[in-house]
């Protein structure tokens, strides 16, 4: 029985607590956040609670963290966790800074720890079956990966303004996904709109955006972004090949089409939010977790992983300022057992990575 601690008990803390007191090889000890009163609501999934991280890090019986806390605790929060000899599993983003994200997986790694970072869509069902299939090689060479993500309503200008930017916060699940199936990323280009709400350009930051990939492979991705969308929680992904094509569609409440006189195949809305979209994700993210620290195995996504798809953050904002494509140069490493291609390793900070840390400091408990 691995014994997990949540710190963090905003809205993600609150669904990996309930995953973790459900799962049934784990047990929920503590649930810490920081304002008084927070953590005791989850005294009925079992869970001590406290407003000290330190004191749940410590404890004698905690054998893993999961983070959910706001971003620019992470790297402070991922290195107290491994000093102390425990396992983590980190909500995205690492941190706002490419450098000192970096620097803590340096650290980790020449400690030997053990860090997954939550892009939960790698373990969504209908995500991971594609996946699966293209490695397969069901659709011959991959050429072209198209990534389709869009929120219904945009967050508040406030909101926006402590977030991190829609690249690191939001594109940065994309990014990720794009490198799980083409593998290591060349060269980023990036248009940026603002057509949602007058208030998130104020606050200095875009609400839609085409963030345009190239593999060296010679594979292509095109991400496509928006802050608000009409119909609901637009989640899609398209793999073409030589020999054909994948799709991921939306998914919706059931599976019912109307047609009548005047439609045909109508469907449902599709689901509100990542909440009730990725509900099956976040519990296998969970289940993949607590098997490979049982197990010993490699965790994945890796700290790596989270610093690589920050790299194209990061260069994804450079790019839609610039108009110029970035390019990410590439280190040839030894891989390791890790099958999360690439390492991260293959980023140099000297064309990515331009200080970022000054543009927004703080992240709220949206996540």
């Amino acid at each position: 029985m691995l014994n997990i601690a949540v710190i963090g008990a905003g809205r993600i803390g609150a669904i990996h607590a309930a995953n973790v007191a459900a799962h049934p090889d784990t047990t929920l000890t503590w649930v810490c956040d920081p304002v008084p009163g927070v953590a005791e609501r989850f005294a009925s999934l079992g869970a001590k609670a406290s407003v000290d991280p330190a004191q749940v890090i410590g404890a004698a019986d905690v054998d893993a963290v999961v983070i959910c806390s706001p971003t620019p605790s992470h790297v402070d929060l991922i290195l107290a966790a491994t000093r102390a000899g425990k396992a983590v599993l980190c909500e995205k983003p690492v941190d706002l800074d490419v450098a000192r994200a970096l620097a803590c997986e340096a650290e980790v790694r020449a400690a030997g720890g053990r860090v997954m970072i939550g892009f939960n869509r790698r373990f969504d069902p209908t995500f991971a079956e594609v996946h699966a299939r293209v490695a397969a090689g069901e659709i011959g060479a991959l050429e072209q990966l198209t990534i389709i993500s869009r929120d219904p309503a945009a967050p508040s200008p406030a909101y926006v303004a402590t977030s991190g930017g829609m690249f690191t916060d939001m594109t940065i699940h994309d990014l990720d996904m794009a490198r799980f199936f083409l593998g290591p990323i060349v060269a980023v280009q990036a248009v940026r709109q603002n057509v949602v709400d007058p208030g998130i350009k104020d606050a200095g930051d875009i609400d839609a955006a085409v963030v345009t990939l190239q593999a060296a492979s010679g594979a292509v991705g095109v991400i496509l972004n928006d802050r608000r969308c009409a119909y609901g929680y637009d989640q899609r992904l398209e793999a073409f090949g030589a020999d054909g094509m994948l799709q991921a569609r939306n998914q919706h409440a059931t599976s019912v089409a109307a047609s009548t006189a005047t439609r045909t195949g109508a469907a449902n809305r599709v689901q509100d939010f990542f909440l009730q979209r990725y509900a099956d994700a976040y519990r296998a993210e969970l289940d993949a977790f607590v098997r490979a620290v049982a197990a010993g195995e490699p965790l994945s996504p890796s700290l790596a992983d989270g610093c690589a798809a920050l790299v194209l953050a990061d260069a994804a904002l450079q790019a839609s300022r610039s108009g110029a494509t970035v390019h990410i140069p590439q280190v040839k490493t030894e891989r390791g057992a890790t099958p999360t291609p690439p390492a991260v390793a293959e980023f140099s900070t000297t064309t990515v990575g331009d200080g970022r840390a000054g543009l927004l400091a703080t992240e709220s408990r949206r996540k």
